[in-house]
């Protein structure tokens, strides 16, 4: 399915009129004919989870406002009907360095989280390493490659994104296990008193010290985007009214998380907490059970991100389908392209991933870059067609700030 000039949609009612046919098409046959209405079976709790990883941000409600007033299907129909054939491109080609970015930090991290990573001249042992020794079959790159065959591929094989409901919210539930356990080892060493009160100002002794605390920039742009999947999720729904509470809920559902482990992270570990906070968890934590606990909080966050990444990689296929094939029938009809587009993605990643573990330097400029052109310009550049439909006195000022 390519994402370029889509037509105007429908507006669907609350509730279906006839029962889906397993036997027919996912999709129609030629581009042309993609509208909101192939699909309306997605459950409210199954896209509050998928929406939920790839978490939301305000500037989604002006994406909802702009595709309604323009009838647009997708974030790509939207660009193409404010700004043309460039405007479409532009949006897909920052998607794709986007989305093949936060993919090669996924895998960093899980294999950082299995296979161990060094810091500031000290290692920390990965989970396998740790529980089995150091073997060339727990290495970083034979446990990332069987990680992409047996768990990447096979969520990958899934056409809709509904099919990923119930491993998003396995993945949900994952990050929350993360959270409980992070905040029941802090409270027990507050109550126990072996927590020292942590630096609440950045220590900036020089212009490096200065610019080094802008590399939390990339983090915060990439925690609040999803954009590039509110279409998919809105087109599957069975009520589409339901997307604006689903937004809502996931917002607040992953803000939650989010701010819960920033704080208890922060108590627990002070000034020795490291970029990536999974990687303090190789340590004594001073408590019982302390190694167990250890290895739940990063194997558990590790399969979150690994039930994540299908999510992410979703759009990333949509859209360099609809950059490399325009004019082309749905991808989902055509099985040689479909598999052609999902290998091609993952031979990058591994590769990319290999390269960058030792370069993430690089990533924070590019990253946000690539992060807030999308998903925070591109959400309120509609307006500037000068629309009336686009735009009241609270939008104007929501797309003028954006």
């Amino acid at each position: 399915m390519t994402i370029g000039n889509n037509p105007p949609k429908k507006e669907r009612k609350s509730k279906r009129i006839k029962p889906v046919d397993e036997n027919a098409p996912l999709l129609p046959k030629r581009q042309e004919d993609v509208g909101f209405d192939e699909f309306n079976g997605a459950s409210f709790t199954g896209a509050v989870f998928n929406l939920s990883t790839t978490i939301v941000e305000s500037s989604i409600e002006l994406l909802l406002r702009f595709s309604r007033a323009g009838k647009s299907a997708s974030y790509g129909g939207l660009m193409g009907d404010a700004f043309g054939k460039t405007g479409r491109i532009l949006l897909q080609v920052a998607v794709l360095i986007n989305n093949i970015g936060v993919l090669i930090v996924y895998m960093i991290i899980i294999g950082d989280v299995l296979s161990g990573t060094s810091s500031s001249g000290a290692h920390h042992a990965g989970v396998l390493e740790g529980w089995f020794g150091e073997h060339w079959w727990n290495a970083r790159a034979f446990v990332l490659l069987i990680t992409t065959l047996f768990v990447f591929s096979p969520l990958a094989c899934f056409k809709r994104i509904d099919s990923l409901s119930y491993t998003s919210a396995l993945s949900v539930a994952l990050a929350v296990v993360f959270l409980v356990i992070t905040v029941g080892i802090t409270i027990v060493k507050l109550l126990n008193g072996s927590i020292a009160m942590p630096r609440l100002m950045p220590d900036v002794t020089d212009m490096t010290s200065f610019w080094k605390l802008f590399t939390t920039v990339p983090v915060l742009v990439t925690a609040f985007i999803c954009h590039y999947n509110v279409h998919s999720i809105d087109n599957e729904l069975e009520d589409s009214t339901q997307i604006k509470p689903v937004v809502r809920t996931a917002l607040a559902l992953c803000s939650s998380v989010y701010i819960m482990t920033s704080i208890f992270g922060f108590l627990l570990f002070g000034d020795g907490t490291l970029d990536d906070v999974l990687a303090n968890f190789d340590m004594d934590l001073g408590i019982p059970y302390s190694s167990l606990l250890n290895d739940a909080v990063r194997v558990s966050y590790a399969a979150h991100l690994m039930l994540v990444f299908p999510i992410v990689f979703f759009p990333l296929r949509l859209n360099l389908d609809g950059l490399l094939f325009p004019s082309a029938r749905p991808f989902h009809q055509a099985n040689m392209r479909f598999a052609l587009i999902t290998i091609g993605p993952y031979r990058y990643n591994l590769l990319g991933c290999k390269f960058h573990s030792k370069h993430l330097g690089c990533f924070p400029i590019h990253w946000s870059n690539c992060c807030s052109l999308p998903w925070f310009h591109f959400s309120g550049f509609p307006y500037s067609q000068g629309s009336p439909q686009y735009s009241n006195e609270r939008e104007t000022r929501s797309c003028v700030f954006l």
